[in-house]
């Protein structure tokens, strides 16, 4: 399977409007990802002044970490890590309420066409060299380890519990000079989702963590989730 462009119609209104949605998709061998706190001054900090973080209890929200590891996309395969600040997901009439919605501040990859195609389109914000990520798969976890020539960037596991098919809508929000972005990216997958606290995180002192108080975020993720082979489909990047 290659990584492409896939055009969606829809009909509008009357039925006379026919509105052509461009999809990108991009396939991969395993997505996981897990929730743990954080300290909502960091958050602030981090957040650009029209979002606002989402709050676990008084002071304490979110820090989302990503992994995937992509098989199939216009750019070929690569590994990536996605570091969000989690907020209220966007509203849209006739359309099912996003799991979540992520703020992306930091994104490390293992190759540069990855990286270019990311910022370029998706306008994701990059750690700029390319990442060592090295990811052990076993029945009941995925562990992964990330360096940047040497030194340990994060360590992060997350455990598997019974799944089933499963599409699951979430919000991206970014932003560049001038303006402010969304959009709806659906995951297709054989998926496992729990509140076990089972997983585990530990950040290192590494640029890519330079806007965390890393002694005040939670070692233990209280959500994980692990999409084992599927599809991420990103919709058309919507102005805000």
């Amino acid at each position: 399977m290659e990584g492409h462009f896939k055009r969606h119609g829809a009909v509008h209104g009357n039925g006379e409007e026919f509105r052509v949605m461009e999809l990108t998709e991009y396939g991969f061998k395993n997505a996981v990802g897990a929730f743990f706190e954080m300290p909502t001054s960091d958050a602030r900090r981090i957040l650009p002044t029209h979002l606002q973080p989402l709050e676990v209890q008084h002071e304490r929200s979110i820090l989302a970490i990503t992994a995937f590891q992509f098989t199939a996309s216009m750019v070929g395969e690569y590994d990536e890590v996605v570091m969000s600040v989690i907020v209220p997901p966007g509203m849209e009439a006739g359309r099912p309420l996003p799991q979540a919605a992520f703020y992306p501040f930091m994104v490390g990859v293992t190759t540069d066409a990855s990286r270019q195609h990311a910022i370029e389109r998706w306008h994701l914000p990059h750690y700029m060299k390319n990442l060592h990520m090295d990811f052990t798969e076993t029945e009941d976890e995925l562990s992964l380890s990330i360096s940047d020539d040497g030194q340990p960037v994060l360590d992060l596991s997350v455990t598997n519990f019974p799944g089933a098919p499963e599409t699951v809508l979430f919000n991206a929000f970014t932003v560049n000079d001038e303006d402010r972005f969304k959009v709806n990216i659906f995951m297709d997958g054989q998926h496992t989702e729990h509140e076990e606290e089972a997983g585990s995180l530990t950040l290192h002192p590494h640029e890519m963590t330079q806007e965390l108080t890393l002694d005040d975020i939670s070692s233990v993720p209280f959500r994980e989730q692990w999409f084992h082979g599927g599809l991420q489909t990103f919709e058309e990047l919507e102005k805000i």
